[in-house]
Order: C-alpha cells, then sequence, then structure tokens
C-alpha cells in the first residue's frame, strides 16, 4: 500500500524505520459507509424493477412487448455502463469521485421517476376518461420518464463496479499475514448485504407500491437515495482515496498500435532482456509468452530517438511498456473464463418463474397467499444463507483438508455454481411438464386466468438451485477477476461482471424472441404463448438445461488452458541491481 493512501507523512515513516506503518484511514469503520451506500442504492433500484412493468403498461399504457423492451434495455444499460464507471475512477477521476457523481445521478433519476407519478400531466389521460380506449403517451411524456432510466442506469453504472473494490481498497494490508482471509470475508458479507438489500427491495418496496401507490412507493426509493448518498459523504475523512493511474484503455490501443507498427522486427533473445521498455518502478523485466505476437509493443529499437532523457517512451503509440503489455494480457487472459458466465446469468435472469407461479396455487396458509413476484425471494434467501454458512463454517473446516485459506478456490467455486444452474434447469423442466400435465386433467388449457389445484412450492427447489449457482459462480468470479488483476484494473474487474449481466440480458431477449419465432412458425402455438397452458415452457427449460451442459464443458477447457496468476505471476524475471539503460536491437 502506498504512503499516500494510508496517509502518512514522510517524518512518521522515517521514524517508523523499517517497523510497519500505521493505517490511520481505512478499515474496518468505512464498511457501514461503503455498505450501507450500495445497500440503499440496491434497495431504491432494485424495488422499481419488479412492479415497474405494471407502471409502465398500466399508467403509460405500452403494449407488453413495448415495456419488456424498454425494461431489457434498462436493465442492459444499468450493467453495460459499469464498464464507463470503472473506466472513469481507474483512469481519471478515483473511485471516490465516481461513486459520489453515480450516487448524485441516481438520486436525480429517483426523484424525476416520482415526479412522473404526482405530476398529471407527466402521465397519459387514463382509460375510463376515454371510455376504455387508452391513448398513448406523447413526447413530453415519454422523455422524462426515459430520461429517469437513463439517469438510474449511470448512477448503477458509476457506483456498482466501483463499490465493492473502494471497500476492498478499506482492507488490502499486504503487510497483513491474514489479507487474504480479511478480503474473502469481506467480500462474501458485501454480496450477503447486496442479497439482503434485494430481499427489502422485493418485499417491502413492492408491497408499498401495491397498497400505497406509485407517488409514495416512488418516493421511498427517493428518500432512501438521499440517505444513501449523505452517509457515503460523511465517511468521506475516513476514507482510503487511491489515486488514479492513466488511461488504461488508452493503452490498451497504445500497445495494438505498437505492436502492429513493429510488426516486422526480429523477437529479441531471451538474454537480451535491455531490450524491453519498462518503468523505472517496474519489477517486469520482459514481458510474458501469452499473446507472443503483442511483445513487439514493448521492444526498444534505437533508444536515442524512442526515449526520452528521463527513459520514457517518446512516442507512446510506437514504444509501450511491458506494464502496458502485461495489463491487456491480463484482460486477454480472462475473457474465456468470463464467458463461461453468459448462459448461467440467462439461466438466472428468467421471468417466467412468476407466470408460472400466478398459475398455481399460492396459499402457504389458509389465510396467507405468497405473491407471485416473490417467489424469486427463496433464490436470494438462499443465497444468503449460503454466503454465511460457508464463510464462517465451511471454508474454515475446508481450509483444512485444502491448504486454502478460502476453502476453496475461486474457479472450483464457478465450476460448482455452473453444475447447480444445469440442476436448476432440469428441476425447472420436470416442474413445468408436472404443470402442463395438470393442466390438461384440469381441462383449463385454454384458460388463462387458471389456477391450478398444484401448489406453487413446487418451485421452489429450482429457485434454491438458482441461488446456490449465482453465490458460488459471481462470488467466485469476482474474486478471480481481482486475484489476477494487477491493483490498477481492479475497478475493470469488476466491471467485466456487470458487462456481463448487461450481455446475458441482451442475449437472454435475443434467445427468447428467436425462440418464439422459430415455434409459433406456421401458426402454431409458441413454446412462450402468452398462455402458459398452450406453450411448452418445459421445452425451454430443457433448452436452456442443455445449454449449460454445453457452457459447463466449456468452462472445463478453459479451465485446462488456465494457468494460475499465482504460479506464473506475471514475471519472467527481476530485475538485476546497478544495471540500466537498452541495447539496440538490430533490424530484421
Amino acid at each position: 500500500m502506498e504512503a499516500e493512501e494510508m496517509d502518512i507523512n514522510p517524518e512518521e515513516e522515517s521514524l517508523l524505520g523499517h517497523s510497519p506503518p500505521r493505517r490511520t484511514k481505512g478499515g474496518l469503520k468505512t464498511m457501514p459507509f461503503i455498505i450501507v451506500n450500495e445497500a440503499f442504492e440496491r434497495v431504491a433500484s432494485q424495488g422499481l424493477m419488479p412492479n415497474m412493468i405494471l407502471y409502465l403498461t398500466r399508467i403509460y399504457h405500452f403494449q407488453t412487448v413495448t415495456a419488456s423492451s424498454i425494461l431489457f434495455i434498462w436493465s442492459a444499460l444499468s450493467n453495460g455502463l459499469a464498464l464507463f464507471g470503472a473506466f472513469l475512477s481507474d483512469s481519471y477521476l478515483g473511485r471516490f469521485r465516481v461513486i459520489f457523481l453515480g450516487s448524485f445521478s441516481s438520486l436525480l433519476g429517483m426523484i424525476l421517476l416520482w415526479l412522473t407519478a404526482v405530476v398529471p400531466q407527466l402521465q397519459p389521460l387514463s382509460c375510463d376518461q376515454l371510455k376504455h380506449k387508452c391513448s398513448a403517451p406523447n413526447g413530453a411524456q415519454i422523455i422524462p420518464l426515459l430520461s429517469s432510466f437513463l439517469l438510474m442506469s449511470v448512477g448503477a453504472g458509476c457506483i456498482r463496479p466501483c463499490s465493492v473494490v473502494f471497500g476492498a481498497d478499506q482492507f488490502d494490508n499486504k503487510q497483513n499475514p491474514n489479507n487474504e482471509r480479511v478480503l474473502e470475508t469481506y467480500f462474501n458479507w458485501y454480496y450477503a448485504s447486496t442479497a439482503i438489500s434485494t430481499l427489502l427491495a422485493m418485499t417491502v418496496i413492492v408491497y408499498i407500491q401495491d397498497h400505497l401507490g406509485w407517488s409514495v412507493g416512488f418516493g421511498i426509493p427517493a428518500i432512501l437515495m438521499v440517505f444513501s448518498a449523505l452517509m457515503f459523504i460523511i465517511g468521506s475523512s475516513l476514507y482510503i482515496k487511491a489515486k488514479p493511474s492513466e488511461s488504461l484503455f488508452t493503452g490498451f490501443f497504445q500497445v495494438l498500435v505498437a505492436a502492429f507498427r513493429k510488426r516486422e522486427i526480429q523477437y529479441p533473445l531471451d538474454e537480451e532482456y535491455k531490450c524491453y521498455h519498462r518503468t523505472r518502478q517496474s519489477k517486469l523485466l520482459s514481458p510474458t509468452e501469452e499473446f507472443r505476437c503483442l511483445n513487439k509493443a514493448c521492444v526498444v529499437q534505437d533508444p536515442d530517438t524512442e526515449l526520452t532523457s528521463d527513459g520514457l517512451a517518446s512516442n507512446p503509440w510506437r514504444l509501450c511498456s511491458v506494464e502496458q503489455l502485461e495489463s491487456l494480457k491480463a484482460l486477454l487472459k480472462v475473457i474465456p473464463m468470463w464467458s463461461t458466465g453468459l448462459v448461467l446469468i440467462v439461466t438466472i435472469d428468467q421471468g417466467f418463474l412468476t407466470l408460472q407461479a400466478n398459475s398455481m396455487d399460492r396459499h402457504l396458509f389458509s389465510n396467507f397467499e405468497i405473491p407471485a413476484g416473490s417467489f424469486s425471494l427463496f433464490m436470494i434467501i438462499t443465497l444468503t444463507i449460503w454466503v454465511a454458512f460457508y464463510d464462517r463454517v465451511l471454508a474454515l473446516l475446508l481450509a483444512r483438508y485444502t491448504g486454502n485459506p478460502q476453502g476453496l478456490s475461486p474457479i472450483v467455486r464457478m465450476g460448482m455454481g455452473l453444475v447447480m444452474s444445469f440442476i436448476a434447469m432440469v428441476l425447472a423442466g420436470v416442474v413445468e411438464s408436472i404443470r402442463l400435465k395438470k393442466a390438461v386433467e384440469d381441462g383449463v388449457e385454454d384458460d388463462p386466468d387458471a389456477v391450478l389445484d398444484m401448489s406453487a412450492m413446487w418451485l421452489v427447489p429450482q429457485t434454491v438451485c438458482i441461488g446456490l449457482a449465482e453465490a458460488l459462480f459471481a462470488i467466485g468470479q469476482i474474486q478471480f477477476f481481482y486475484m489476477l488483476f494487477p491493483k490498477s484494473m481492479s475497478s475493470v474487474g469488476v466491471a467485466m461482471f456487470t458487462l456481463e449481466m448487461a450481455l446475458a440480458s441482451l442475449i437472454g431477449s435475443l434467445l427468447v424472441n428467436i425462440i418464439n419465432s422459430i415455434t409459433s412458425h406456421g401458426g402454431k402455438a409458441s413454446w412462450l404463448a402468452n398462455n402458459l397452458n398452450e406453450g411448452h415452457l418445459d421445452y425451454y427449460y430443457w433448452l436452456l438445461g442443455f445449454l449449460n451442459l454445453i457452457n459447463l464443458f466449456y468452462f472445463l477447457f478453459c479451465c485446462r488452458f488456465y494457468k494460475s496468476h499465482h504460479n506464473s505471476n506475471m514475471l519472467s524475471k527481476k530485475v538485476p541491481e546497478k544495471e540500466s539503460g537498452y541495447t539496440p536491437l538490430p533490424s530484421a
């Protein structure tokens, strides 16, 4: 950890001598401010999503397909903009400023959404006033609504990739022998807090919207976002605020351009390590062998013309440092493992569970009926219980046998998550087949509103498996990124997970539309018909199960060629002391 990050001045550092410096900032005291900021943002934003399709169809009179498309795009933007937030924080503003800007943007978006519910002029006329003929919203009414979604997406894109890593900055102390265990605990409890936030959003906020109306239901999330932003600002003086580095994405492009320009030169011999351009603080002597075609980007051909008197590259678009090159390689190396999560997230994001539950007996007791939209809570409850059990019990037991303080490595947990995703879709297909058979037996296959004499609790096992799949894979993948990437790319690593969610949302939408188009060809009932009793949702689940199985084998293939970061450490040699300068490389 750098001295400026620990808030220690040079005089204090000199008095400390070789003893480890005392951390005056960061640590446990910062956790409430960081987690509350993220948790309240999630309560507010996640509480808006479940009922939003009702708001768009009933209040704004959008067609169901149009409303669904808006929500898909909103979800994709919220996750996709995380890459922009990570780029902004790592390269220019730092994580603290980006989280602050994101909180402000989310707050503005929620206030604007609340205004659409309380200002009559921002809504189309109700259907009753036009004798049941609903009018479409005009541009002046659509713009504030869509603008609120955009502002909230920008806010989520700034907060979500930075918040978890900003918290890790407060605990990441290499001088602590238990550093890995502390970070493991932080990651687990951070993810559990987001799950609890989602749990509250899908119960309390949704209940308020159903029983107290849209103005109150949208007003409370806005108030929560005010509190979220204030809590984050109050803790400002306690945070370790790592300084942003140079633009990583610009550096990536510079490596590609420099490698292309020098594609004709010879590769230096292994002992000619002084042909490679390094920064003064570099521990990297030469680049690794992966993606060897890019290594020429950091080869110094003529030190007199390619380097300044300070040893910097005179033209960074022709000569790059070994550090720049290895950062790009780190990104490229995780793409195959990153892509293994797409099918799993498509599986998790299925919205048909609510429709299935709505057609089944949801009574838990004679006088209590579980809302159809609340069945996904079983997934969140499972995730939360698993995280707590794994962190406090299972990880400690497994550590005795594996020798790994984390219990299981991130890659092993990712693989287990993919297995659970496959099992979940197999169970979903079986349950839906039974439900369809029951509909035929009861003679209600033509009635889309019929409630079958079949308990909706049949849906719980598949949601439990999906919850386990998310807990295992998501936490494992985030930690995998954090472990593999250099510290300057930490927010990019988390952003890749949210970008994965965005791409999976688009893939899921595309998959549903393709299946609907193919299976309804020739006037036949689609697998995904509006009336589930006429469709074959079970076939759709079988297809997802097959895709999950293929994805599992793809994951195993990626693991076979993956080299542990701890083994390779991305280092070829250490820089020999008292050696400097460059050996000119002979021309081809």
